[in-house]
């Protein structure tokens, strides 16, 4: 096995190991709704459902066709990195470890979704009033993979080629 296919297979398999054990706690210690203050008027851990995506959006009851929509969007867009990765494989390129975090976050929720129709949040970040949507390890993945995606694609540019474009100047 090559360098660059450890750096796609092993953190993904981390990200969905970490996501899917923290998620079994979640479901065996706190009651939906349930809320346990961690550090006083800054974080909670909580018991979310999330039956959409990302900040609530289709997260309606009964919404059959969005959950639907859902599991073949991340289907299709785990193929699509999975592709991705395979078009890069043959070069040390940086960009892998960003695509498996997005890849094992993904894969994470989709397990959620395949086996209870709805998405495990239990990350409460706020300060005051002033709440962040609950997430958990999958969607920090996603983020965090999809800005290491952003910056190696604004800083590394790839040409046709499949080579880094390095200006002269740096």
């Amino acid at each position: 096995m090559r360098t660059n296919t450890y750096l796609f297979v092993f953190p993904a398999l981390a990200v969905i190991l970490l996501d899917q054990f923290t998620k079994f706690l979640v479901l065996g210690n706190l009651r939906v709704g349930e809320s346990i203050s961690v550090i006083e008027n800054y974080f909670n851990l909580v018991h979310v459902r999330n039956r959409g995506m990302a900040f609530g959006l289709m997260n309606r009851p009964g919404n059959y066709s969005g959950h639907y929509f859902l599991l073949a969007a991340t289907l299709v867009a785990a193929a699509l990195l999975i592709y991705w990765f395979f078009k890069l494989r043959g070069e040390k390129n940086w960009m892998i470890p960003g695509l498996s975090l997005v890849l094992g976050g993904a894969v994470g929720n989709l397990i959620d979704r395949m086996r209870i129709r709805e998405v495990v949040d239990f990350l409460d970040f706020y300060i005051g009033s002033l709440h962040w949507p609950a997430f958990n390890i999958a969607d920090a993945a996603i983020t965090v993979g999809t800005f290491w995606i952003a910056f190696q694609l604004i800083f590394y540019p790839v040409s046709s080629r499949g080579k880094a474009q390095h200006s002269p100047n740096k």
